[in-house]
């Protein structure tokens, strides 16, 4: 990879970061909120469960999707990690293959799905649901994305380390 194309993933992989960080300060200030108005005020407002509800949801997903790296996933990898690198290789391509299987067989559907949505507003704030759950479609895609690429790794024989 070229030393600018690197340079502008690494940018935009900091502006993905820079998203999650402000989503995780929306739903903190959100949270605050909902307690000073609840137990100070005494007045209890329902906008910001909403909110905290939907920068929760975009930062899990968001954060999956753009900013988590592969190393950084959770994964049982006990047997794995025993396993020669001939075998590791094959079990990268099935559990690879099969999640964008999955993921691509759905994601017509998803997209249908999240299109649908846009008849459904938000309680509170009022936004049409397919701009709040379009998220999915990044995180799905980002899915397809970043299996793909562990498949293309363990075919050719440039699979991660154990």
């Amino acid at each position: 990879m070229s030393s600018a194309v690197g340079r502008a993933l690494a940018w935009t992989r900091r502006r993905a970061e820079n998203v999650l960080a402000l989503l995780l300060v929306t739903m903190f200030v959100a949270f605050i909120i909902q307690i000073l108005m609840r137990y100070i005020v005494n007045s209890p407002v329902g906008w910001t469960i909403e909110v905290s509800t939907l920068a929760w949801l975009w930062g899990v997903l968001w954060g999956a999707a753009l900013v988590l790296r592969e190393e950084e996933e959770i994964r049982f990898d006990v047997l794995y990690g025993i396993l020669p690198q001939g075998l590791r290789r094959a079990c990268d391509v099935v559990t690879g293959g099969a999640v964008v299987a999955v993921f691509g067989w759905s994601l017509p559907a998803v997209v249908d799905y999240v299109t649908f949505m846009k008849v459904e507003r938000a309680a509170y704030l009022g936004i049409r649901f397919d701009y709040l759950y379009s998220v999915y479609v990044i995180f799905a895609v980002a899915m397809i994305v970043r299996h793909g690429a562990i498949v293309w790794r363990a075919l050719s024989g440039s699979s991660r380390p154990a």
